[in-house]
């Protein structure tokens, strides 16, 4: 990844922050056609390992744990939030008439060693933490349990499962937050994201800017 030092995203906490908030993980690994990916949700697990461990589950007729080695190196890409800027919402523009478009954006790469587990009772417990998450997040009322689906029938779906662990040994971040922008400029662009609705980017910009002084 192409990753200019103005853009590196080394803060601990805003790392964990995309990889949480944006769960939904591109798995890139090296199959018997070349490269491919998959799309999976995962949990962060940052106390487990010298960097963490990511943890998942693909479907069984999915062929990757058949596929793939124990062991095999894999690149997981969380994308967080993401806009197009236009250089109208930079006031120097204005002045100088020399500012083009661009694309605002975060991204982590993690790197990482995979296996795959077949375990029932660690199925069960991946599939009961991802639940307990999103249903969580989904801020029902009554929020879905394993246990108010049919006793079989979970088990069912378990058996149709594959849990993957992969463990962390490289994470790159990079966010791309207007940080070559005068202030003025950078301003100029989170009023206008809000405009547009697109708080998330002007959030993460708002946070750089404070996590700077």
């Amino acid at each position: 990844m192409y990753n200019p030092p103005h853009f590196e995203e080394t803060r601990p906490e805003e790392l964990e922050r995309i990889i949480t908030e944006y769960p939904l993980g591109t798995l890139v690994y090296c199959g018997p056609d070349g490269l491919d990916a998959a799309h999976l949700p995962f949990i962060y697990r940052k106390e487990q390992g010298a960097k963490g461990t990511l943890i998942a589950h693909v479907a069984r007729k999915n062929l990757i744990w058949q596929q793939v080695a124990n062991g095999s190196e894999a690149l997981t890409i969380f994308h967080g939030s993401n806009s197009y800027i236009s250089p109208n919402w930079y006031p120097s523009k204005h002045e100088t008439h020399r500012h083009v478009p661009t694309w605002n954006y975060q991204v982590v790469h993690i790197h990482g060693r995979i296996r795959f587990i077949e375990d029932a009772k660690f199925l069960r417990s991946v599939v009961a933490l991802l639940t307990q998450i999103h249903e969580t997040r989904a801020a029902e009322p009554k929020p879905w349990r394993m246990s108010d689906g049919d006793k079989d029938y979970i088990e069912q779906q378990i058996a149709s499962i594959v849990g993957l662990e992969i463990d962390v040994t490289r994470i790159v971040g990079k966010s791309k937050l207007s940080q070559n922008r005068e202030s003025r400029d950078r301003d100029g662009a989170i009023a206008a994201l809000r405009r547009h609705g697109e708080s998330a980017t002007a959030d993460a910009m708002e946070r750089f800017s404070k996590s700077k002084g």
